[in-house]
């Protein structure tokens, strides 16, 4: 096996700073040697399933995170590289990520606030941010009573999860800062961990990074005036010249495999995850389904023909043949949630004023949404079929094409939303 894994690594979906493609990173990682990659965007999760089924396709283990801005206590500003280690992590990294965008944005940065982290740092390992962190900082400006007070800080809140950052990218500081920190962890029983904070794939790659992160901060490539946090050296190394690099500290490269086997997010792709729908208590979606196809065919007959006539029960006979059949085929595959969820916003629409279309594409075959309300489309009277919307010998998500008056669908949405915030297992 490897002795190293890049633990930060940041993709195009970083936007402004790295020019790193996913099918190339994992080229260049499996070349590599190395069994494994993080993902490490700033501050933003985005290229998750496309990194994701990547990595798995190519044989490598994916390490999720992010790179984070984090304002301490002090409302100090510092890199920290967040991993997702189990499906608990995930869920916290995904709230703290989301909760930065949606309260934490200045100045064009999403901030995750420290009182945001408590009760949200179970099944998550954390990186110190190297020099530019806020261990780094006071270790630079030879504060080291502020330097063991933040690491105590971190520690106590990832508990065994906080590891000291060290790179040797060839930036400025980047040596006397390594050697604070290792004497730090040494005397704090803290452990080192070696990144190359990976902005592009090869060392000629430099250059169109840079391009990049001029056309971000709107300055020429040439400008004498502009800021340069990156080197050359941010390149994705080899197992091999990361090795070499860090001979002196090997446990800071071991660290990286230890990390990478702790992180062991599973994510279920292509498998769609309904939400619950509340039903009367004793039944189950299934029941509460059937029961309501029922109630609403008999009104949409009621409707339709005269109930009274003499061979009113051969006419409705062919559609109760039918509703049966499409509700176990519903239920069968997994579906009585879905329908129920489309029917109530349906319902909701109607009765608060916002015109719906009668229905259309093949979910107008379905006489079970007819009977929901879900369409306005007799469907037996058309012949349309069933088949073309839901069929077992093709499992696929059921998709109603629904047309709501443009200027009122926001409306809608917004019901949709409000039910998703409550605590109540709706959706």
């Amino acid at each position: 096996m490897s002795g190293f894994v890049h633990l930060r690594v940041h993709t195009e979906f970083s936007l402004v700073d790295s020019v790193v493609r996913i099918p190339g990173l994992m080229k260049g990682v499996a070349n590599g040697g190395m069994p494994a990659v993080a993902l490490t965007d700033q501050s933003n999760m985005f290229a998750l399933i496309k990194f994701y089924r990547a990595a798995v396709n190519n044989g490598l283990k994916p390490v999720i995170g992010v790179d984070a801005w984090v304002a301490n206590e002090n409302d100090e500003l510092s890199p920290m590289v967040l991993l997702a280690q189990t499906m608990e992590g995930y869920l916290n990294l995904s709230q703290l990520v989301s909760r930065s965008y949606q309260e934490g944005q200045t100045n064009e940065r999403a901030i995750i606030h420290f009182d945001w982290l408590k009760g949200k740092t179970r099944g998550i390992i954390a990186l110190s941010g190297g020099r530019a962190g806020d261990i780094g900082r006071a270790l630079l400006a030879e504060n080291a009573v502020e330097a063991q007070s933040r690491l105590n800080t971190w520690k106590k809140l990832f508990k065994d999860a906080f590891y000291i950052e060290l790179q040797r990218t060839g930036r400025d500081n980047e040596e006397s800062y390594n050697q604070a920190a290792i004497q730090l962890a040494g005397s704090s029983n803290c452990p080192l961990v070696a990144t190359n904070d990976v902005r592009f794939l090869k060392h000629s790659d430099f250059d169109a990074h840079e391009i990049r992160v001029c056309i971000h901060q709107g300055h020429e490539v040439t400008s004498t005036r502009r800021e340069r946090h990156y080197s050359d050296q941010q390149y994705l190394r080899t197992a091999g010249e990361m090795t070499a690099l860090f001979e002196d500290i090997p446990q800071a490269l071991e660290n990286t495999l230890h990390i990478a086997m702790r992180c062991n997010l599973e994510i279920s792709l292509g498998d769609p995850k309904l939400p619950d729908f509340p039903v009367p208590e004793g039944m189950t979606e299934s029941d509460f389904l059937r029961s309501l196809s029922e109630e609403g065919l008999q009104w949409r007959l009621n409707h339709l023909f005269d109930t009274e006539a003499d061979g009113f029960s051969d006419t409705r006979k062919p559609y109760d043949e039918r509703l049966k059949i499409e509700l176990d085929v519903i239920i069968q595959m997994g579906f009585p949630g879905y329908f129920l969820i489309v029917a109530d916003f349906m319902q909701w629409s109607r009765d608060n004023g916002v015109p719906v279309g009668p229905g259309r594409g093949s979910g107008a075959g379905s006489l079970v949404a007819y009977a929901l309300g879900i369409t306005d489309v007799d469907p037996l009277e058309y012949d349309l079929l069933f088949e073309r919307f839901l069929n077992p010998e093709r499992v696929s998500m059921p998709d109603f094409d629904i047309d709501f008056c443009m200027d009122k669908r926001d409306r809608v949405i917004q019901y949709v939303s409000e039910k998703q915030r409550q605590g109540i297992p709706e959706y």
